[in-house]
C-alpha cells in the first residue's frame, strides 16, 4: 500500500537514509515511489499500517505519515484517484468523529477556498460528528506549490496553482518533538563541540540503536551520541583520550561522578550508562571480538590542534614517575603522554576497530569532513569487512561533513574496496605533515580559521 510521509524541510540529504534505516530496524521492505529534496512530501510503499507507524514513530526528520487515498495535479485528477484507490475504505469511517483540513506547502488558501475544497469530497459519505480536537480520524488535503527556495536554487518556475495535491488519512506522528527535550541549550553538561540534538538522534537511528543493544563512542566528549542512543533504549559506553572531556571540571561534577552522568540523570537514563574510560583506538581495553552492536562517533579532525594518540613521540617507554612515593600514572588527575597522529591513520584505525568489535550486521555511523571544492578529493574510507550503507553530506560555507554509515559484513563476505582510499600514511611529525585535511583547511581559511564549532574540531 502507498503512504504519504511528510518530512521536516531540513537536513534533506539525511531524510531518506533515516527512514530506510528505520525500515531495516523493524525488518520491513520499503520502496520510495516519489521524492524531491525541495518538497516535504514523499510517497512510499510499505506492507501495512503497522509497518508505517513503526518506522515513522522512530523518525526524527519526518513529521508524520498518512494512508494515501489519492493524488493528482489538479482536483479533477485527485477526486478520480480517491474513488479508484479508496472507495472500499469509506464505509469504515462513515460514523466516526473526524476532522478534515487543507494544508499548503509554499502556498496559501483563504478559508473560503479551503471550505470549498473540503465540500468537494462530500461523496466520501462521512456522517459522523466533526471534531477538530481529538477526533477518531483525521483526513488531510495537502497541496504542494513550488517554493521560493527551489526557484532560487534550481530555477524552477513559480506558479500560482499547486503542482501536486494529496488526500489521505492520518496514521501517526513522528518522534521529532524529542528534539526540544534534548536541546543542548537545556542540557546540563556540554562543550563547544557537542553535536546538536537533532543530528545526534539521526546518527543513532542510522546506527539502529534499540533496546538490548550495546553502543560505544570512542570519542565520547560530553556524550551527545551516547545520550541519543540511550534515548532509543541502547546500553552505552564511551572513552576519550582526554578524560577531562567526560569528567568535567570539579564545579561540573555531582558527588564525585563524571560530568557526562549529569546528562543521563537529566533524562532519567542512568541505567543506560555502562562505563566511561580513558583510551584511544590504538590502546583500547575492549575485547578484540564482536561485542558491540553499534558505534557512533564524530572523531576529532585535528584542525585547531594536531591529532594525538597515547604514547611518546619517540616511541620509547619512559620510566614511571613517583610523587610522594605514589606512581604519577595511578593518580586520578594523571594526563598520559601523547604523540602526533595522522588523519588517514585515524580513519583506517576506526574502520579496523569496527571490523573487529562489531557484531555481524552491527553498524558504524561516523562523521568525517570533506570539501565543497570539487578539485579537492577526500575519498570515503573503506574496509573489506564493512559495507557502506549510506553517505549523507551536510554543507557549510567552504567545507562539508559526511555521515558515513557502515554495516559489519558476515564472516566470509567482503566488500569491493577498489574505488576507495588506497594511499600510504603521510610521513612526518608535525600536525600539518600528518593531516591533509588540516593543510587544506588552513590554505582555504587563513592562519586563524573560525569554523563551525561542531563541524571542524
Amino acid at each position: 500500500m502507498e503512504y504519504l510521509v511528510r518530512f521536516a524541510q531540513t537536513h534533506e540529504a539525511f531524510r531518506l537514509p533515516e527512514i530506510r534505516a528505520l525500515a531495516s530496524l523493524v525488518a520491513v521492505d520499503i520502496e520510495i515511489v516519489s521524492y524531491n529534496d525541495h518538497s516535504p512530501y514523499c510517497i512510499v510503499k510499505l506492507p501495512d499500517n503497522a509497518s508505517a507507524c513503526a518506522i515513522i514513530q522512530r523518525s526524527i526528520l519526518a513529521k508524520d505519515i498518512s494512508e494515501l487515498w489519492g493524488q493528482g495535479k489538479n482536483y479533477e485528477e485527485v477526486h478520480a484517484d480517491v474513488q479508484r484507490r479508496s472507495e472500499h475504505l469509506w464505509a469504515n469511517y462513515r460514523d466516526v468523529t473526524f476532522s478534515f483540513s487543507v494544508d499548503a506547502f509554499a502556498g496559501k488558501r483563504s478559508q473560503t477556498e479551503k471550505s470549498k475544497i473540503i465540500e468537494s469530497f462530500g461523496y466520501l459519505g462521512f456522517k459522523g460528528r466533526i471534531r477538530m480536537k481529538n477526533p477518531d480520524e483525521q483526513f488531510y488535503v495537502l497541496e504542494e506549490y513550488v517554493s521560493d527556495a527551489e526557484t532560487s536554487i534550481i530555477g524552477t518556475k513559480k506558479v500560482s496553482e499547486p503542482r501536486n495535491i494529496y488526500m489521505g488519512r492520518f496514521l501517526t506522528k513522528s518522534d521529532r518533538d524529542i528534539i526540544n527535550k534534548h536541546d543542548l541549550k537545556k542540557r546540563r553538561y556540554i562543550s563547544t563541540t557537542s553535536m546538536d540534538a537533532e543530528l545526534s538522534l539521526v546518527t543513532a537511528n542510522m546506527a539502529l540503536a534499540a533496546p538490548g543493544k550495546v553502543f560505544y563512542d570512542p570519542f565520547v566528549g560530553t556524550g551527545s551520541f551516547l545520550v541519543a542512543a540511550a534515548h532509543f533504549g541502547a546500553l552505552t559506553l564511551g572513552s576519550d583520550i582526554d578524560p577531562r572531556s567526560f569528567r568535567g571540571k570539579d564545579t561540573e561534577r555531582e558527588k564525585g561522578e563524571v560530568a557526562v552522568m549529569r546528562n543521563f540523570k537529566q533524562y532519567d537514563m542512568e541505567s543506560k550508562m555502562m562505563d566511561l574510560f580513558t583510551s584511544d583506538l590504538t590502546n583500547t581495553p575492549l575485547r578484540n571480538s564482536g561485542i558491540l552492536d553499534g558505534i557512533t562517533c564524530d572523531p576529532p579532525y585535528g584542525v585547531r590542534e594536531g591529532l594525538r594518540v597515547l604514547g611518546t613521540r619517540d616511541g620509547v617507554l619512559k620510566e614511571p614517575v613517583f610523587i610522594d612515593g605514589v606512581a604519577a600514572h595511578s593518580k586520578p588527575d594523571y594526563i598520559p603522554p601523547k604523540r602526533p597522529y595522522g588523519f588517514e591513520a585515524l580513519q583506517r584505525d576506526i574502520l579496523d576497530f569496527a571490523a573487529r568489535t562489531l557484531v555481524t550486521n552491527g553498524r558504524l555511523a561516523m562523521w568525517m569532513p570533506t570539501s565543497d571544492d570539487e578539485a579537492t578529493n577526500f575519498p570515503v574510507p573503506m574496509h573489506q569487512n564493512l559495507e557502506i550503507v549510506n553517505v549523507s553530506t551536510q554543507s557549510f560555507n567552504l567545507w562539508s561533513r559526511r555521515l558515513i554509515t557502515y554495516r559489519r559484513l558476515p564472516e566470509g563476505e567482503t566488500s569491493d574496496t577498489s574505488q576507495g582510499r588506497n594511499i600510504a600514511d603521510p610521513q612526518g611529525v608535525s600536525a600539518d605533515e600528518l593531516n591533509a585535511f588540516r593543510r587544506k583547511f588552513y590554505t582555504r581559511n587563513g592562519p586563524k580559521p573560525k569554523p563551525d564549532a561542531s563541524a571542524a574540531q
